[in-house]
């Protein structure tokens, strides 16, 4: 058997079964992992399958083909197409289920489980005297409970028959108490009826009742008992018997006409509950039309008295069924040997043992019973009868064969609730065969037991004698074997073995694969689809066809019928281990199969398998257990309770043997039991208390340094869950230094390795990490009792400080939203130092916007504010750590302002919240009341609610009051950042006050009213959007685009720090923010008389800074006495100290943040993103790639086709470098001036991206524009740089701007996709960017062999970044002041580099040397900007350069720092404005540039390396009607047009001024 993860893209191919590949763009080295062998087992068929490792130019350097077996459309090779993991679609968001996902009922009883007590047996039998209703044939049935009462006193008999029938009962359910009622009166019957009910208390009673020697009940439901002398008959009505046994109650009536009693019940039990409900009784029973009834016959008919069979063969089928069932057999089959009814009741063996011929018909005919049900039955219905209680479980198990043996004899047996007929079911068959096989040996079997010893007992009547007489005869007597002769040996049935195979070709030939909804599907009860719903399933958001009608959606399979069967063979040690990897392969299958296989009762079976001891079931009952509780986390319950969690405790915490593997592919296994641990303690205090005496935490910490990072992800996640509001772990936790390690586990290699160490320590720092979204949790890491006051505060900044100066650059967005998790518990805990932070940057923020850095130093207030305070701290030691303290709030308080503009939807929406937050707690505090302070120069003349205006109002608000905090200010000083406060703390913040100029303008649209859009009723769940959130919406001069593209879950909800308005009607006048307990603190801050005051910003700093020691105080004194989980407050107002101030040195009477609401921290989501990996199939290949899919089909179409696009053009670049290329093929008109295009190498698509922030695609050959779309960034800030990536398998887009900011999207063609183009990633590419008079913005180059990402431009460094683990690996320093016009990275695995600059030196990088001297060469002949640098199509040790002045020059790396000097072109001495190489052909393009006195016309020329005369000079009109004066459309990029050839056509494309594009083709003929 074969595991793999895949992640919703090509991983591995191949016909028939064979490996499959777990898939993750975090894996430490590469990103397609080997196949993983969970467990194997002999019955299941393999094929062997290669996978040599095949480089191929623009794929993965880790590609690799598998062997393909037809060879017209080969397969598919498995190309890694990066940023396209499930990380990529959904961010860490969990996948809501799609509308026609499965509906699954609960698979536990409901709360009104039965559960049976007792039982009244009541036997009517009257022996030697008939009823007079009843005219008996002659012969006729006699035996009751398999004894005939005419062979002995009839009081005597009516004694042995009450004791067979309770022993037949106690066969059953041999824990309850059964109460034989024999002939009983009228008045007995009363008495023991409510005797049992008051036994029985609320459970449930079985009443049987057998009515042989009384009359047939009446038509209007009376049954018949005697009086004392047995004189008469006594009728007893059913509404007195409904009144003596209440509720709830199993009835069993066993007499000719019993439909009449099971009619007339219902009757009277829906006249009984009708009457309950009027009179307002309270329901605490079950009513009694929910009552079971079992009757032997209708209405109309009578018992069958057959003299073969017994008189109670009702009775027999329901209590013993395998000898009622075997002499059916016998009388209705031919069988040799002359096989006898009465040998057929001498079958030897234990009803329990099933090693023994009685005991294995009995477990085989308990299979195939639960089976027919399951399969007949509805699933409410099944659970219900079935597994609610073992006793009716079994009647009813039994009922089935009375059912199909009484039809026979025209006898309808009836149930209520009433059952579909199953007396023809195919199954039956399979019975027949098992009972065939097992009486053939019957003979040989009695041949050598003693049947002396089963003839006594037979004899004797009783059948507990008779069953012990079986039991012993099982054992072969070697007295009875002649000389040398061996005992035979019993042959066991070949059932289960077959039903195994059955359930196995099920599962292997096409049981995995999805279907359309039909009779071969999963039943339609289980589904809710609405038939024009056209979205697609999240498992299939990377497909590329789209679906082609509406009920397009492929559902699962029906289940096998041999389900039931595989769980009864669990119970078989030889079967065990097939059926469990069997078992494993179906709930492999998704969630819909582990419902089904809990619906069926797998739970007590797997539960019970924990306490077994074989190794080799270890691997598949660790499987089975990840998936259970990834679909029903409820689970963990039952493992707490029955100590199920050390099973998993011991293996996580085992050390491998390398010699003796215990269980193969351990590390995936481990991850598994973290994974179920983690599921365990989760919300449950129980379970991390239980984990923890494990020592569950010590092996997690012992595993991060494992090398699968799924089991580094899990360890992290397993100890954040026992983190969750446990302080006791907490300080287990730090005692270990678990966050130190946590701390440098940030720099893994794997994206979800670094979220799940940062969720982690959100759940340390008081995050809440439960599954109800209410929860959010609070109250920092806790009490710490054992650390010193200080050193914890300085403990919970270090965290975050540590968690932010890692992270913060890291290029994935889900990692990125959970460090602003991490950073909202430390604001909310430390919300004081937050508001200082926030005061200090608006005081220098508006210091530096108005030029004040020499005109205004006497009124540097905020310097002079926290210099005196820390003077006042008087301690020189306490001073210096202040300082540091107070720099690292400031860091964070940067991270979290250049998150508020990330170019990332959800992870700026995120941050907006937060510091939203800590401005609201600006506004609320005793600065706004400050005479130096400039907060009162808000120019709003009432604050409002933030919630106030309605969705419209923020649309249509002005410039100024947008709700999107400006892009960073490109023009910024050369300021390098600080990422600590180093002299003072001006100098510290000034770098993000310049990079993020958002500061002030967001203070101000929160103090005016509109922040951002939020949520009117405190916090909101997530629901799944495609829209942007409204706080990021631009207005946008081009018409028909709305606003930038949303990623494909956009969960992330803005909250508001106000509360909802009281009401609408309300004026806005009167409107204000609520009340505060402080009134000081709430006055208008306009208010000229309230800036008068005695205080100075210094003590301010001191009230807020202090009142965050006194709510530490307040926590560590909360938990004193209650250590644990939950022992602090979590709201703001609860968390403040206002009531225990008194004594405190603490002024003002702050109490920050009891008038915001209780937004902090965030919640995250991560955990239930992590669980989805165990509810996805591991042991099969994706839909995408199992062959013949739509999606298998479309790639296997498109490698061929690629293929072929490569053959040809290849073929024609040898022609098209010495022919014209001044073939106009079509023209295509855009809004803007089309300065930056790409080519796609294998569709007819180019992508074009305007002078602002505009990208469309077109459809060249069609000249049809596929989709137009808003970059998101400011206009300022243009579009510098635009590449396809992933060509081969489709493609996406990958845009950078000026800002430093790289974004990804997917979808752009819509023929392709059913969805509109959505954001893939987006993060800052380049951090630190230098301003520069005449900078290039931010160039890339990308790298597909390898999935390398170069990015360079106004900085002093080219950032390299590695797209599998979504990480910086090299910062290569320039060693140049000159900003970085272009990039090109060597093709193949080379690890070299060129880089032009605005000097005209062109540099060779070699990444493999130190950052400092990865410069190889320089060559510096250029005087000027150069415009681009391409390597050489043929030579790959030479390259090709060009100038603004119009040379084109061709070096060599291995000559002289020369040119070559024969090859150099001044091909436009008046300037150059464009220049390209073609990477197939010998021959480059040139564009000439405008100037004032060539302003109307332009030329492009393409001219042959080989040769020294032009190919071919096309003359265009730029379509300007006046001379440009004003420079370049973009201050970045030097030109106003563009060139760019076609990456593998005898293409080019040009674009001018107008907006025009021009596509030119070779003349290859």
């Amino acid at each position: 058997m074969h595991t793999g993860r895949q992640n919703g893209h090509l991983n591995s191919v191949g016909s028939g079964p064979g490996p499959s590949y777990r898939q993750s763009a975090g894996s430490d080295t590469d990103t397609e992992r080997g196949s993983r062998h969970f467990f194997t087992t002999p019955s299941e068929p393999s094929s062997p399958q290669t996978n040599p490792d095949n480089g191929r130019a623009g794929s993965s350097e880790l590609d690799g083909r598998a062997n393909g077996s037809v060879a017209t459309v080969p397969d598919p090779i498995p190309i890694i197409p990066y940023w396209s993991a499930k990380r990529h679609l959904t961010c860490g968001n969990p996948t809501p289920p799609p509308p026609w996902a499965p509906k699954m009922s609960p698979w536990r009883s409901s709360p009104g489980k039965l559960k049976t007590a007792n039982a009244a047996l009541v036997l009517c039998l009257n022996i030697d005297v008939d009823p007079p209703d009843i005219v008996k044939t002659n012969p006729c049935a006699v035996l009751e409970c398999w004894v005939d009462p005419h062979t002995m006193p009839s009081h005597k008999a009516l004694e042995v028959i009450g004791t067979n029938l309770q022993h037949q009962f106690e066969g059953l359910s041999p824990k309850l108490s059964y109460k034989p009622i024999l002939d009983p009166s009228y008045e007995d019957l009363r008495r023991f009826c409510a005797t049992l009910r008051k036994q029985a208390k609320e459970d449930t009673v079985l009443f049987y009742y057998n009515g042989h020697g009384v009359p047939k009940p009446t038509a209007s439901g009376e049954l018949w008992c005697f009086n004392r002398n047995y004189t008469q008959y006594i009728p007893v009505s059913l509404a007195e018997v409904q009144h003596w046994l209440g509720t709830p109650c199993v009835y069993i009536w066993d007499c000719s006409a019993a439909g009449n009693l099971l009619l007339n019940f219902n009757i009277y039990a829906q006249r009984r509950d009708s009457e309950n409900v009027n009179a307002g009784r309270p329901e605490a029973t079950p009513p009694f039309s929910e009552s079971i009834q079992l009757a032997a016959c209708a209405a109309n008919e009578q018992l069958p008295s057959c003299p073969e069979l017994p008189a109670d063969l009702f009775t027999s089928c329901l209590t013993s069924p395998i000898d009622i069932a075997l002499r059916y057999f016998v009388m209705h089959n031919q069988l040799p040997n002359n096989i006898t009814a009465d040998m057929v009741m001498q079958v030897p063996g234990d009803l329990k043992d099933r090693r023994t011929p009685l005991g294995e018909l009995n477990w085989i005919f308990t299979a195939i019973t639960d089976t027919i049900a399951w399969t007949s039955f509805s699933r409410e219905l099944f659970t219900r009868l079935y597994r609610s209680d073992l006793l009716i479980a079994s009647l009813f198990r039994n009922f089935l064969l009375a059912e199909r043996i009484m039809k026979n004899y025209h006898c309808t047996p009836h149930t209520s609730p009433s059952l579909p007929p199953t007396n023809t079911h195919p199954l039956w068959a399979a019975w027949d065969l098992a009972v065939d096989s097992c009486l053939r040996q019957l003979p040989e079997l009695l041949k050598h037991t003693d049947t002396s010893m089963l003839g006594m007992a037979m004899g004797s009547a009783s059948i507990r004698a008779r069953r012990q007489a079986q039991a012993q005869a099982a054992a072969p007597r070697q007295d009875k074997l002649g000389h040398g002769e061996k005992p035979y040996t019993y042959i066991p049935s070949r059932f289960f073995a077959d039903q195994l195979t059955a359930f196995e070709v099920w599962i292997s030939r096409g049981g995995s694969a999805l279907t359309k909804r039909g009779p071969l599907s999963l039943p339609l009860q289980n589904y809710d689809m609405p038939e024009a719903e056209e979205d697609q399933a999240p498992g299939n958001l990377g497909s590329a066809v789209a679906p082609t009608k509406k009920d397009h959606h492929l559902v699962p399979r029906k289940p096998p019928e041999q389900l039931p069967i595989v769980l009864q063979v669990l119970l078989s040690q030889p079967h065990r281990l097939r059926a469990l990897v069997l078992l494993s392969q179906f709930v492999d299958l998704g969630p819909w199969a582990v419902h089904l296989a809990l619906a069926i009762g797998i739970f007590p079976y797997i539960s019970k398998l924990l306490q077994a001891g074989g190794q080799d079931l270890r691997p598949v009952l660790i499987f089975i257990w990840s998936r259970i509780l990834a679909v029903d986390p409820s689970c963990q319950v039952d493992l707490y309770s029955n100590g199920g969690y050390k099973y998993f405790a011991n293996i996580l915490a085992a050390h491998d043997d390398p010699q003796h593997l215990t269980i193969p592919n351990g590390s995936e296994h481990k991850a598994m039991c973290a994974f179920v641990l983690a599921a365990i303690a989760r919300d449950y205090p129980h379970g991390q208390n239980a984990c923890w005496r494990e020592k569950v935490f010590h092996s997690c910490f012992e595993r991060l340094d494992e090398g699968d990072f799924l089991l580094r992800q899990w360890s992290a996640l397993c100890i954040g869950q026992l983190w969750d509001g446990n302080d006791d772990i907490k300080i287990f936790g730090v005692d270990n230094g678990t966050q130190d390690k946590f701390i440098s586990l940030l720099s893994d290699d794997s994206p979800e390795v670094r979220a799940a160490v940062l969720f982690a320590l959100g759940t340390f720092m008081g995050a809440s990490g439960s599954a109800n979204l209410a929860k959010t949790g609070g109250g920092g890491t806790g009490t710490m009792h054992h650390l010193e006051e200080r050193i914890h505060f300085r403990m919970e900044v270090a965290v975050v400080t540590g968690g932010a100066l890692a992270i913060k650059e890291d290029a994935s967005p889900m990692v990125r939203k959970e460090l602003l998790v991490l950073i909202s518990c430390l604001v909310k805990e430390w919300r004081g130092h937050f508001a200082v932070c926030a005061w200090v940057y608006w005081e220098e923020d508006r210091r530096w916007r108005l030029g004040a850095n020499t005109e205004l130093r006497d009124e540097d207030v905020t310097s002079q504010a926290i210099s005196e305070w820390w003077d006042g701290l008087g301690d020189e030691e306490v001073r210096e750590e202040n300082r540091v303290i107070l720099s690292s709030f400031f860091t964070i308080f940067s991270v979290i302002l250049e998150f508020s503009v990330d170019p990332y939807h959800e992870v700026a929406t995120n941050a907006q919240t937060i510091v939203d937050y800590i401005m609201a707690l600006l506004l609320e505090s005793p600065f706004t009341r400050l005479e130096s302070s400039t907060l009162h120069q808000l120019s709003v003349p009432q604050r409002t609610i933030a919630g106030a205006r309605s969705r419209r109002s923020s649309l249509t608000s002005s410039p100024t009051s947008l709700t999107r905090p400006s892009s960073p200010n490109v023009l910024r000083p050369g300021v390098p950042r600080s990422d600590t406060m180093t002299s003072t703390i001006s100098s510290g913040v000034s770098s993000t006050l310049k990079r993020t100029s958002s500061f002030a303008n967001t203070l101000k649209n929160l103090a005016g009213g509109i922040a951002f859009p939020s949520i009117e009723d405190g916090r909101s769940s997530p629901h799944r959007g495609r829209q942007t959130p409204t706080s990021l919406i631009l207005p946008l001069e081009k018409p028909g685009v709305s606003r930038p593209p949303s990623p494909n879950l956009n969960f992330a909800q803005y909250a508001s720090p106000y509360s909802r308005p009281p009401s609408p009607l309300v004026p806005a006048s009167s409107k204000s923010a609520p009340a505060s307990p402080t009134t000081l603190a709430r006055s208008p801050i306009d208010d000229p008389s309230h800036h008068t005051t005695g205080f100075l910003p210094s003590d301010v700093i001191e009230a807020l800074t202090e009142e965050d020691m006194e709510r530490l105080r307040a926590r560590r004194r909360a938990a004193h006495g209650t250590r644990g989980r939950n022992a602090v407050p979590h709201s703001p107002a609860d968390s403040t100290f206002s009531s225990d101030s008194a004594g405190s040195s603490v002024i003002l009477g702050l109490g920050t943040g009891t008038g915001i609401r209780d937004i902090l921290p965030l919640k995250s989501r991560f955990f239930d993103w992590c669980c989805e990996y165990f509810k996805e199939p591991q042991m099969r290949q994706a839909e995408a790639d199992e062959p013949g899919s739509l999606e298998y089909n479309y790639q296997a179409w498109r490698q061929q086709r690629n293929e072929q696009v490569l053959s040809e053009t290849l073929n024609q670049a040898e022609i098209a470098s010495g022919r014209p290329w001044d073939k106009a093929v079509t023209t295509l008109h855009i809004d803007g001036v089309p300065l930056s295009m790409a080519f796609h190498a294998y569709d007819p698509h180019v992508a074009i991206a305007n002078e602002t922030d505009i990208i469309s695609v077109w459809d060249w050959s069609r000249r049809r524009q596929l989709s137009r779309f808003c970059n998101g960034n400011s206009k300022k800030a243009t579009i510098t740089s635009l590449q396809i990536i992933n060509q081969d398998v489709g493609g996406m887009l990958l845009a950078s701007s000026a800002d430093g900011m790289i974004r990804l999207y997917r979808n752009y063609d819509p023929a392709t996709s059913c969805t509109d183009v959505q954001m893939v990633s987006a993060f800052r590419g380049l951090s630190e960017i230098v301003s520069m008079r005449r900078g290039s913005g931010v160039v890339v180059d990308w790298k597909q062999a390898g999935g390398f990402l170069l990015v360079g431009g106004d900085s002093r460094i080219i950032r390299v970044w590695d797209a599998h683990t979504e990480a910086q690996l090299l910062d290569l320093e320039t060693n140049s002041d000159s900003p970085v016009t272009a990039i090109a990275s060597e093709r193949g695995p080379s690890s070299v580099l060129l880089a032009s600059f605005a000097d005209g030196v062109i540099k060779v990088f070699d990444r493999r040397l130190e950052e400092e001297d990865a410069v190889v060469r320089s060559f510096n002949e250029h005087v000027n900007w150069v415009q681009n640098v391409r390597w050489h199509p043929h030579f790959g040790n030479q390259f090709l350069s060009a100038s603004m002045s119009g040379e084109v020059k061709l070096w060599d790396i291995r000559g002289s720092d020369r040119a070559v000097a024969r090859e150099t072109w001044d091909v436009f001495p008046g300037g150059l404005a464009a220049f390209d190489v073609h990477a197939q052909c010998g021959v480059f393009a040139g564009l000439s540039a405008l100037s004032p006195s060539n302003w109307r016309t332009q030329r492009a020329v393409v001219h042959s390396m080989s040769r020294s005369t032009n190919l071919s000079t096309a003359s265009m009109s730029t379509g300007l009607t006046t001379s440009p004066t004003r420079g370049f459309p973009s201050q970045y990029i030097p030109r106003s047009s563009s060139i760019i050839f076609h990456p593998t056509e005898m293409l080019y494309g040009v674009g001018s001024p107008d907006g025009t594009v021009r596509i030119y083709g070779s003349k290859l003929m």
